[in-house]
């Protein structure tokens, strides 16, 4: 059994989770990320995707989250996201309206440098669009 720690997701809109957890997976920059007590201090941000925390009690929980950054340290782990929803409550609606914004960007792009950022920010989406919606 995995040693518990103190995880919080906050957005702007509210704290989502305040937890002694086992577990989290979180979405990094670089790659999804496992987070467990005692993890070596790491400051990194987040691309859209899906947050994992684990509990024993309380089994898996899945957040959606658009962006933010997570500062990791041994005793825990915050996560401030710039949005985010419980999987369980995704707006289908929302999350459309934010993939057809992202290929307006894309495609009203002036350079490429902006339209490399879009695109890419299009494929996050459409990915994480793919993980959470039944086809």
């Amino acid at each position: 059994m995995a040693e518990a720690f103190k995880f919080e997701l906050v957005s702007p809109e509210r704290l989502l989770v305040s937890a002694e957890v086992d577990s989290v997976v979180i979405p990094g920059a670089e790659g999804e990320m496992t987070v467990m007590a005692h993890h070596a201090p790491v400051m990194t941000t987040i691309k859209p995707g899906v947050v994992t925390v684990k509990t024993a009690a309380a089994g898996e929980e899945r957040y959606v989250v658009f962006g933010g950054f997570a500062d990791i340290v041994p005793a825990g782990c915050t996560l401030l996201a710039e949005s985010a929803v419980a999987v369980k409550d995704v707006d289908r609606a929302d999350l459309a309206r934010r993939i057809q914004e992202a290929r307006e960007d894309a495609a009203d792009a002036k350079d490429d440098q902006v339209r490399s950022k879009a695109e890419q920010f299009l494929s996050q989406l459409t990915t994480l669009e793919a993980a959470i919606l039944p086809a």
